[in-house]
């Protein structure tokens, strides 16, 4: 079968597409797309047709960084019933943008399932798991929303579910919005959070919210307490899930983060959404890893933990072995293996 890859400039076109086919790949959605651009990204954007019918959606970013340069498919491929040969032309049409932009090599995450066919078929074609640690929500937790209130409530360890009521004995109060302007009250908490836990903040934040807000698929929360601000969370609405996916707070022994989540998860029911994604977590058996802390605390609201298939990389270069040395060394050394 032929198929034939050009561009898509039709936003309605591509996500009728990416809400039909894969409504949890969050960086292949159109608005992620936006933010790309709005932060200096060189972002292209494919279908694959078979005829005029489009059978999958690949939208790439130029990374050019110190460590070197790949073209990246967050949360991609798209692919409709993905077959070998739909794999392979996929593959050879990015191995041919990869050098045209003189890139090293190409990284890959699609949001499927973590099986042996699929491992095989990245092997029989060149991909490599790549050195970095499984991020992106490739290991995440989840909670089903169909339960009532209720039985959310009775589904959670009994001291997540203390803390929210005790929340709401103690006078903290979640605020939300979908107002940049309050965009402030979160930096000024994620400065400080950062600082204390010894992480490098993210880029793009502000650009993120402003796409996804204006869309009504981002909530800014504060949890406020004697009028102070003690922690808040940006939680984006997309697809059939709830993402909760930027967080800060300061040290305080009211539980104001409890109470965010709690509204957020009730804010996702009544916009009839299947799942909320607590988005990445630590393995089980990784004592020292990074997320540690705030994966206890994410799987005491319930819930079941979700494997995708890691990161891979399929490599145009010689060169790309430079930047996985470096990915290997950093991921080590940070203490995520």
């Amino acid at each position: 079968m032929a198929y034939s890859i050009t561009s898509i400039d039709d936003a309605s076109q591509w996500e009728w597409f990416m809400l039909q086919t894969a409504p949890n790949a969050l960086f292949q959605s159109w608005n992620w797309g936006e933010v790309q651009k709005r932060v200096g990204g060189q972002v292209s954007r494919f279908g694959i047709f078979d005829g005029k019918t489009v059978r999958g959606l690949i939208q790439t970013v130029d990374v050019r960084a110190r460590r070197g340069a790949f073209l990246h498919v967050r949360h991609g491929p798209v692919l409709a019933a993905p077959t070998p040969v739909l794999w392979r032309e996929t593959f050879r049409f990015l191995k041919e943008q990869a050098r045209k932009k003189h890139m090293w090599f190409i990284r890959m995450n699609p949001v499927l399932p973590d099986t042996a066919d699929l491992r095989q078929l990245y092997a029989a074609n060149g991909l490599h798991p790549a050195a970095i640690h499984r991020m992106d929500g490739e290991q995440c937790w989840v909670l089903d929303l169909s339960p009532g209130e209720d039985a959310l409530l009775s589904g959670m360890r009994k001291t997540t579910r203390y803390e929210i009521r005790r929340a709401a004995k103690e006078g903290v109060e979640v605020f939300s919005t979908e107002n940049p302007a309050y965009l402030k009250d979160f930096f000024a908490l994620y400065t400080e959070t950062s600082v204390r836990h010894g992480f490098v903040q993210h880029t793009g934040i502000r650009e993120e919210f402003e796409v996804f807000a204006k869309k009504h698929q981002a909530v800014l929360y504060l949890g406020k307490a004697g009028g102070r601000t003690i922690s808040a969370a940006i939680i984006l609405y997309y697809g059939n899930q709830a993402i909760y996916h930027h967080g800060a707070s300061v040290p305080s022994k009211l539980p104001a983060s409890y109470a965010i989540q709690w509204e957020a998860i009730r804010e996702a029911k009544k916009r009839g959404m299947n799942v909320y994604n607590f988005w990445g977590i630590a393995p089980e058996n990784s004592a020292k890893h990074p997320w540690r802390g705030i994966t206890l605390f994410k799987k005491g609201f319930g819930g079941r933990e979700v494997n995708y298939i890691h990161a891979h990389d399929l490599p145009v270069s010689p060169l790309y072995v430079l930047p996985r040395t470096v990915e290997l060394v950093r991921r080590i050394s940070r203490g995520y293996d």
